[in-house]
């Protein structure tokens, strides 16, 4: 495991309720956020959505890196108000909003927001000071 570590640009890596990754735009990026985050959520007990945020987290990126160029940010927040909730952004250098479009099954991509939208509980985006993010909220059993 330990030669992925070089795939992560910057790990801002906290023991309370914020983790935060930098990956590269490159297709490396989609197993290794997938993998970290992973991990970081059955380090803070959160089996439980650990495969589902996995697969969104890997969703948003695989969008973001079919038009970025620049450096994807993964974040994963767990409010201290809010114990039953996990906050998950994905940020891009793009400052256009991803679009929600129906794919048709023969369709490879633009699952990624349907999927986001149909399970999370609530979930936008947002522009930022470069490009965007877009964040959703998972809901986290007791």
């Amino acid at each position: 495991m330990g030669s992925m570590a070089w795939e992560v640009i910057g790990v801002i890596d906290t023991d309370g309720g914020c983790a935060e990754w930098t990956f590269p735009a490159d297709p490396g990026a989609v197993r290794t956020a997938r993998s970290v985050v992973r991990r970081k959520l059955h380090g803070w007990g959160l089996e439980s959505v650990a495969d589902l945020t996995a697969l969104l987290v890997s969703e948003l990126v695989t969008n973001a890196l079919r038009h970025a160029t620049g450096p994807i940010g993964v974040r994963l927040v767990r409010p201290d108000e809010l114990s039953d909730v996990l906050l998950v952004e994905v940020s891009d250098p793009l400052p256009e909003p991803p679009r929600e479009r129906v794919a048709r099954p023969e369709d490879e991509s633009g699952r990624g927001l349907q999927l986001v939208a149909s399970s999370s509980r609530r979930w936008g985006t947002r522009p930022g000071e470069s490009g965007k993010t877009v964040w959703f909220e998972l809901a986290v059993p007791d």
